[in-house]
């Protein structure tokens, strides 16, 4: 994000050809865009299905707003804003900012502060949740790092062998990633689970706390209960760390209607998984890392022409990659960012930032973009004003006659009608 100050440098004993410092205004439009996005997503999502998270299989618009963060974290890696002198410096000042990030984003997402309509704050730390978006910027922005702190000792014009092959081990990275994912998510061995419920309005006669048992005992499985992603989170972080409200929750066999009751659901349904769990992440990282090659296209060509030309061709390879291992048999699952959904989102964050690019940076119509080229300049104070409640609530303080009718009423109003 546009508060963190993202790094190249120079190989050793470079002088160089110079790496110059780039402001891509189309990048800040993307960024601020995103952001909308995820404001709209998370008012508008009760009201319109086809807005908020895909309750498992499929992908709706909130699905998108990760990956364009991630997308948009490598491009930003690869641009630079101050000279770093060695790379053990680099590399210290990166792990700090994703120790940064990442303690910020459990701060913000771990449970301290609660709804809109609530005043209370506070967390339990036995239920404190770990990991949320920021944690999951922060390991896939780490990992981007080190690929581009330690992989920059060329001189930015030496192109003779390609980009996959001077940039090796960026790539070498992306293999093992995706390798190690799959290996896990189809090899493990998910054993019978159990948790624990409070939902006393499900169970009206029982005013204490029951145990649930999940039957499984098998491998391979992409279901909501018994995928390889959520037994990893449960033995690492502990199942009263993950996030109480899945978007599984909303499949229609999970749903509760009138005359229903909890008996009549899987058992499954209730209980708690976290969409960026640890598993996940490691596929969310490559995101990052394609976006890093997006970045290097940036400042190694000269040219607009070359440069879109680039992109739209590697964006529409990875599209049809992505929905070719759709058809095959590899569903497109945000929850557990499979290999499909990698491709198919990071494709459509290319052509979009292909898009932005030809039009506020090849054309500069840059006045129409700067709302959102504000938004993406202050994108982290943004996302924690948002995150916490915080501007939401300071909007809400001004109303007409009565607290309901108010800024964020009206917007949801309208854009739900």
């Amino acid at each position: 994000m546009s508060d963190q100050t993202p790094l190249i440098i120079a190989g050793d004993g470079e002088t160089t050809a110079q790496i110059t410092a780039l402001r891509v205004t189309s990048l800040d439009v993307f960024r601020g865009i995103s952001i909308f996005l995820m404001i709209f997503v998370d008012y508008a999502g009760s009201s319109l299905p086809s807005v908020t998270h895909a309750p498992w299989k499929g992908l709706h618009l909130a699905d998108f707003v990760m990956p364009f963060f991630l997308f948009i974290a490598g491009v930003s890696l690869t641009l630079t804003n101050k000279r770093v002198t060695t790379k053990t410096q680099a590399t210290y000042k990166a792990i700090l900012r994703t120790i940064k990030l990442f303690l910020l984003g459990i701060f913000l997402q771990g449970g301290y502060f609660n709804g809109i309509n609530s005043l209370t704050y506070g967390v339990d730390i036995e239920k404190i949740r770990w990991m949320g978006i920021l944690q999951r910027i922060s390991i896939a922005y780490i990992i981007g790092a080190l690929c581009e702190i330690w992989s920059s000792n060329f001189s930015p014009s030496d192109l003779t062998n390609g980009y996959f092959r001077k940039y090796y081990l960026q790539w070498f990275t992306v293999m093992s990633l995706s390798c190690i994912y799959t290996s896990l998510l189809y090899g493990m061995y998910v054993p019978d689970w159990e948790y624990t419920t409070d939902q006393a309005s499900l169970f009206p006669v029982i005013d204490h706390d029951i145990s649930i048992i999940v039957n499984c005992s098998v491998r391979g499985d992409l279901g909501p209960a018994c995928n390889s992603a959520g037994m990893i989170d449960r033995y690492f972080l502990g199942i009263e760390h993950l996030y109480r409200k899945p978007s599984y929750q909303n499949l229609k066999e999970c749903s509760t209607l009138e005359n229903e009751t909890f008996k009549d659901q899987p058992v499954w349904c209730q209980a708690p998984f976290d969409p960026e769990g640890i598993l996940s992440s490691l596929m969310a990282s490559v995101t990052c890392l394609i976006g890093l090659h997006f970045g290097h296209v940036l400042i190694q060509l000269e040219n607009h022409k070359g440069r879109l030309h680039h992109w739209l061709l590697f964006s529409m390879s990875l599209l049809v990659l992505g929905l070719l291992f759709s058809s095959a048999g590899i569903p497109i699952i945000k929850s557990l960012y499979t290999v499909s959904y990698m491709l198919v989102t990071t494709a459509s964050a290319g052509i979009i930032f292909c898009t932005l690019y030809f039009l506020v940076d090849v054309l500069c119509y840059k006045s129409l973009f700067f709302v959102f080229e504000f938004i993406g300049r202050h994108a982290l104070s943004i996302f924690v004003l948002i995150a916490s409640n915080i501007l939401v609530i300071l909007i809400q303080g001004f109303y007409w006659k009565t607290p309901d009718n108010n800024i964020i009423h009206w917007i949801v109003s309208f854009v739900t009608r």
